[in-house]
């Protein structure tokens, strides 16, 4: 077993011991995603990026992958593959002899 879907199964038998399945339905879970990275962003808000908390980045990153994953078992969708998919598709957008060191969006480049 892969390690991303022992996380992925470590996650979902947290949830269901809880009884939260009701509660995660495909809208709260982005919703809650959404919010956790808000609260990413607020570990750097009025900071410089070095003097972040790095135990609060911990945090709030483990909360949104936590939420991403259960999202993406919710709708039953293969992690690695749809990841796969993304990088392949962000290559064909960002060629490295156009992007390489540019932060241009890909219709700029």
């Amino acid at each position: 077993m892969s390690d991303l879907k022992e996380l992925q199964e470590a996650i979902v038998r947290f949830t269901q011991e809880r009884d939260w399945d009701q509660f995660h339905n495909g809208k709260d879970l982005a919703l809650a995603l959404s919010i956790e990275a808000s609260e990413l962003n607020e570990a750097f808000l009025w900071k410089d990026a070095k003097d972040v908390k790095i135990e609060k980045v911990k945090e709030e990153l483990a909360d949104i992958f936590n939420y991403a994953i259960l999202i993406a078992d919710k709708y039953n969708l293969d992690i690695k593959q749809i990841v796969m998919d993304k990088l392949k598709r962000n290559g064909e957008k960002y060629p490295v002899d156009k992007a390489y060191g540019s932060a241009k969006k890909y219709n700029e480049l």
